[in-house]
Order: structure tokens, then sequence, then C-alpha cells
């Protein structure tokens, strides 16, 4: 059974824009996608160095199910640029609202608890701020530089906003800090951007990914879809092709779970087998790497990932 968490440890309301919505249905989940809850010595220890860094993961944000396997590796994605966003996604459980202003300390601070938890790959992933004249852009890129100068042996993987109505100079900025893969999902297809991601705009988000191809070709691009919010098969075959479209290298698709009854309701659980099928489809398509399963998340299993992707990169030549 899913909660309502509308509050924060304060008076202001997590999710403001949601508060006087119906109560969506809630399915019970199948075994499939049952997970033990964290509590291991590892988990405690990655959670003890994220709090004394003052950070914020999208794993504790996002409620993400698969943060107990992850934070006991050692594994954390942070989130930068404050923990309240300026979009409301009908998906997301990243509280809404208007955000603090940037901490100038924070890539440092980011880069510290990264060398100090000796991460080989690490996940930057922030909010949308669409308060700032170039979306954060700047913030981001300084948050990859001080990740190459103080744990030069880490690569790093970077999860964007879309940048939506900024300069173009503001995405280019991001893409010219060279991260080891630049991630930007595209959520879900064309047809539910307007009740899913209603503050976004699909082709511009994959114009995103086909600029990052268009600075560097041997970069490499990783995107995501969410499947059980009603997109139909054909739907879903047809954003692998205009990912591929774009030069995207890598796709990763996995469930949709509702954090609360006041966001967008699941509207079916997608069977491993469906999930499989999927993933044969996107590999015939061309896609170097594919993830596709009920758990799989952006960053899940990032670093063993980004070496199977530099892999079968070298193995088709490149």
């Amino acid at each position: 059974m899913a909660t309502v968490i509308d509050t924060r440890a304060g008076p202001r309301p997590r999710h403001p824009e949601k508060r006087n919505r119906p109560d969506t249905p809630v399915l019970r989940k199948p075994e499939w996608l049952r997970v033990r809850a964290p509590g291991s010595e590892g988990y405690a220890a990655t959670r003890a160095i994220v709090k004394a860094h003052g950070l914020v993961t999208v794993c504790e944000e996002a409620a993400c199910p698969n943060i107990g396997e992850c934070w006991t590796q050692s594994h954390a994605t942070m989130m930068i640029m404050g923990d309240t966003c300026t979009r409301a996604c009908a998906f997301c459980n990243v509280a809404t609202g208007r955000p603090e202003p940037l901490d100038p300390t924070e890539p440092a601070r980011v880069a510290d608890a990264v060398a100090k938890m000796g991460l080989k790959h690490v996940v930057i992933t922030s909010v949308d701020r669409d308060d700032l004249a170039d979306g954060g852009a700047a913030h981001f890129a300084a948050v990859v530089r001080e990740i190459r100068a103080r744990a030069p042996g880490a690569t790093v993987e970077i999860l964007t906003p879309d940048f939506l109505r900024k300069p173009v100079e503001a995405a280019l900025e991001v893409i010219a800090s060279r991260p080891d893969v630049f991630n930007h999902n595209l959520e879900t297809v064309p047809r539910l951007y307007p009740s899913i991601r209603p503050g976004a705009r699909y082709y511009h988000s994959l114009r995103l990914l086909e600029r990052v191809k268009e600075a560097d070709p041997a970069a490499f691009t990783k995107s995501g879809l969410m499947v059980g919010l009603g997109e139909a098969r054909e739907e879903v075959l047809q954003v692998m092709d205009d990912m591929r479209s774009a030069g995207v290298d890598f796709l990763t698709i996995g469930q949709y779970l509702q954090p609360t009854r006041k966001h967008a309701a699941v509207e079916r659980f997608v069977h491993p087998d469906e999930f499989r099928g999927y993933e044969e489809a996107a590999r015939a398509k061309g896609f170097l790497m594919v993830s596709a399963s009920p758990l799989t998340r952006s960053s899940h299993h990032a670093g063993e990932d980004f070496a199977r992707l530099k892999a079968a990169r070298l193995a088709r030549g490149g």
C-alpha cells in the first residue's frame, strides 16, 4: 500500500501542486517487484558519508527501490542544486516548489564525498532549475570538473535536466565538461507527455541527446523510459527508433512505481517476459547496451554497465 507523504520535516508541503488532486488507485505489487528494506552495515556507512557532507541523493528523494542494494555497495547517485524541483512531473517524488539559491561549496563537497567513498564510477543528477538563467548548467559543469580534480580515478556519469527555454550555450557548457556518460531520460512516450511530464517537451529532450553526439561523436549517451503508464508497445518501439536516430548508445527501461496516491497511477505491472522482449527489440535496433527489467533504474549498476558499454563499443570496432 502506498502512503501519502505530503510534508517534510517542516510545514512546507512536499508536493503542493498535487495536494488537491483526487487520490489515484494503488495496485498491489507482484512478487517480482518486492525488495528488502535497507539495513546493512554498508548501507549505514554510505548514509553516514552522505549526511556528513550535507549531500542530497536521488536515491532518497525519488524513493528508489534499489537503495538498499546500491548503498550497501557504496553506490549513491548525488542530486545537486538542492532538493526542490521547479517542475511538477506526475510521476516524480522529488519535492516541488521554489528552490534555495545555489550553494557555491557544493561542487567541492560532492567531489570530496566521491573521493572519500572511493567511487570508481559516480552518477550525478539534479533537480530542474527553471528559475536560473542557465538552468544550472554552469554549476553542473563545475561539479564534473571538481570530481575530475579531486577524484581523478573516478569515471563520471551525469543525468541532466533538459535545459528547456535556456540559451543553447547552457546545454553546450555541460556537454563541454566531457562526462564519461551523458544521460538524459525521455521518461515516457510522446503521447503521455502532457499528463506525465507536462513541463518538458519530447523533441527538445531528444535534440539534447543528439547535440551531445554532434559535439563529440565518441561520447557515450544514455536515456531511459518508464513503462506501466498506459503506453502501447508500438509507441515504446517508436521511441527506441527516435533514440537511435539521435545516436543514443544505452537504453534503460524500468517499471513505473507510484510514490503516493497523489501521483500518476500505475496502469499495469509489466511482466518480466515483456521486459525481455523490449531488450531483444532494442538490441536488434542497434543499441550498444540495454537494461530492461522491472527494477531497472538509470543509475542502477551504472559502474558495471559502463564497463560493459565500453566493451560493447570495442567489440564493434569503435
